[in-house]
């Protein structure tokens, strides 16, 4: 899961410069990624 969680941030631009420039956004943009990468992994163990 924290592989996943990298590699979307990264792929959608969430950086450390983000994180110093715009604290918030980059928590919400986090969130989100975290949120979905819960669902992505859910999925595969649950439904799979």
């Amino acid at each position: 899961m924290l592989l996943l969680i990298k590699q979307m941030a990264e792929r959608e631009g969430v950086t450390e410069q983000l994180k110093a420039q715009e604290q918030m956004l980059w928590v919400q943009r986090m969130n989100n990624i975290r949120d979905r990468a819960i669902e992505i992994v859910n999925h595969s163990l649950i439904y799979a």
